[in-house]
């Protein structure tokens, strides 16, 4: 089944920074914000057990527990098994160090064998208060974690994880399965297997109007080809696209911020918001069946939706293509 025939719409709910990424935030906004993407009508979540060692999959749990179970459509991922006991010492997130210090004290194991694949799942079931998941995504089996070894963690993922989840699907467990990577070249190594088949893919910040040149030239034609969709993560870049400081989870370095600059004269000149021209942007590939932006704050939701539903000018995508802020081959919203 594609991903665009499971996903309720082009808006999901990303809930990275539900696991108190960048910072401690409070019990009551974290669930007042996932009250508020439900009552706009997001229908759409996206978590994982790496998000604040399982503190995102249990706040997201909480609220949507007390939802009917066939109204929305949920997908977690597998890759780190949450243990009972305490972390010693600071966590090695690769690149990403640092980025749940908030989050839960837990030890976390990863792993993507096929007896932690079956716990991984197991595990988020009962955070999630939930008795099924519609989507599982492999995480993380790429550069920014692993470095050179990310070919080795690749391979334990293709030997366990794909083919249990593969397994599962054929089953009717779960929905479908891809892989939820941040960088390319793990998703295209995957659709040039024989077997596994993944249904699609999360990539998170490589298709934003900040970097999507790589995935346009091997990636999305190869997607597009074998008819496996994507859901984009990231859509505003760590949250520079949305008025933040944050490029790629790290404080934005100048020439980003000098890009963001470029962006928001265009935009200022045709009346548009870039929060709205980012994600319309992420949308308007073929591939993509949904964008699932992240929030900490209700009010966060409400301009989701209002940048989704924004009307941006055609005049305003042809200047950005004439100034070379978007991609030759990248395909722009409604055909400008």
């Amino acid at each position: 089944m594609s991903l665009k025939e499971i996903l309720p719409g082009k808006l999901g709910f990303g809930t990275a920074p539900l696991g108190n990424m960048f910072r401690a935030i409070p019990d009551v906004e974290a669930l007042a914000t996932v009250e508020a993407a439900w009552e706009h009508g997001v229908r759409y979540y996206d978590t994982a057990p790496f998000y604040g060692a399982g503190l995102s999959e249990e706040r997201l749990g909480e609220v949507l527990s007390a939802k009917p179970r066939d109204e929305y459509v949920l997908s977690t991922k597998v890759g780190r098994v949450v243990l009972d006991e305490p972390e010693q010492g600071s966590r090695d997130l690769g690149e990403k160090g640092g980025l749940f210090e908030h989050g839960n004290p837990n030890k976390m194991l990863h792993v993507w064998t096929a007896d932690a694949t079956e716990r991984s799942v197991e595990d988020s079931l009962k955070r999630l208060r939930t008795d099924r998941l519609d989507i599982v995504w492999v995480h993380d089996i790429a550069q920014d974690f692993h470095g050179d070894q990310w070919l080795a963690k690749f391979e334990e993922a293709r030997t366990g994880a794909f083919r249990v989840l593969s397994r599962l699907r054929d089953e009717g467990v779960i929905k479908a399965w891809g892989l939820g990577v941040n960088k390319t070249e793990p998703i295209e190594l995957t659709l040039a297997l024989d077997e596994p088949r993944p249904d699609g893919f999360l990539l998170a910040g490589r298709y934003t109007l900040l970097d999507h040149e790589h995935a346009l030239g091997r990636l999305l034609p190869m997607a597009q080809e074998q008819g496996v969709d994507m859901v984009v993560g990231g859509p505003y870049s760590s949250g520079i696209l949305a008025g933040g400081a944050h490029f790629e989870y790290q404080a934005a370095p100048p020439e980003i911020v000098e890009r963001v600059a470029e962006l928001k004269a265009v935009a200022a000149k045709h009346g548009v918001s870039v929060k709205a021209a980012a994600l319309q942007f992420s949308l308007a590939h073929p591939v993509t069946a949904a964008a699932v932006p992240g929030a900490t704050k209700p009010s966060r939701i409400a301009e989701d939706v209002a940048a989704l539903n924004e009307t941006v000018p055609a005049a305003f995508w042809q200047e950005l293509r004439s100034a070379g802020l978007v991609g030759e081959a990248a395909p722009l919203p409604h055909g400008a």
